[in-house]
């Protein structure tokens, strides 16, 4: 028995002493990320430009959208490695499965009878600057009015222009299925 607990209080201390902090340099509350020791860092003098074609599902209706949070996770990461948040420019067009998180929180009650999760990572995303935008298309299939969609979010005419629009002026696709 006293072998046991001895083994026990090593593992312990062993998993204890590996165990990392998450951090969340620029998005507070959202896309937790972990220092990698001896990692290749992004490159703190460039000015990223960057739109995001974010389509994914949320299945889980009382949770935040993965994309979504994959997005606070990117803006972290670059903070992390040395980034400042000025010189992160992005931008985040919205459509398909992900369409949902756009709604506002009596919209969202309404179909889902739940508060929309997204809504703090939402005014947190945009407090760091990101635009973001919902494809009408997406408004169009899903029959949502435009009352429905939460004031922080434009309404572009579709996922495809706005994407477009920004490869135009320089910003690089990142897709989030």
């Amino acid at each position: 028995m006293k072998y046991s607990v001895t083994i026990f209080i090593v593992l312990v201390c062993t998993v204890n002493a590996f165990a990392q902090k998450g951090v969340n340099p620029i998005i507070k509350n959202y896309g937790t990320i972990y220092e990698i020791e001896g990692a290749i860092n992004p490159d703190s003098e460039i000015e990223y430009k960057i739109v995001v074609d974010l389509k994914t599902l949320q299945r889980d209706k009382e949770s935040i959208n993965p994309g979504l949070n994959n997005v606070a996770r990117m803006l972290n990461l670059h903070g992390l490695g040395g980034v400042k948040a000025e010189n992160l420019n992005v931008a985040v067009a919205i459509h398909g499965g992900a369409t949902d998180v756009i709604l506002n929180n009596e919209a969202y009650q309404k179909k889902y009878e739940l508060d929309n999760p997204n809504l703090q990572l939402i005014d947190e995303l945009k407090e760091a600057g990101v635009e973001l935008y919902v494809c009408g298309q997406s408004l169009l299939a899903r029959n949502y009015e435009h009352d429905e969609v939460n004031s922080q979010i434009k309404i572009g005419l579709s996922m495809l222009t706005v994407v477009t629009t920004y490869m135009h002026k320089g910003y690089h696709q990142m897709v989030f299925n």
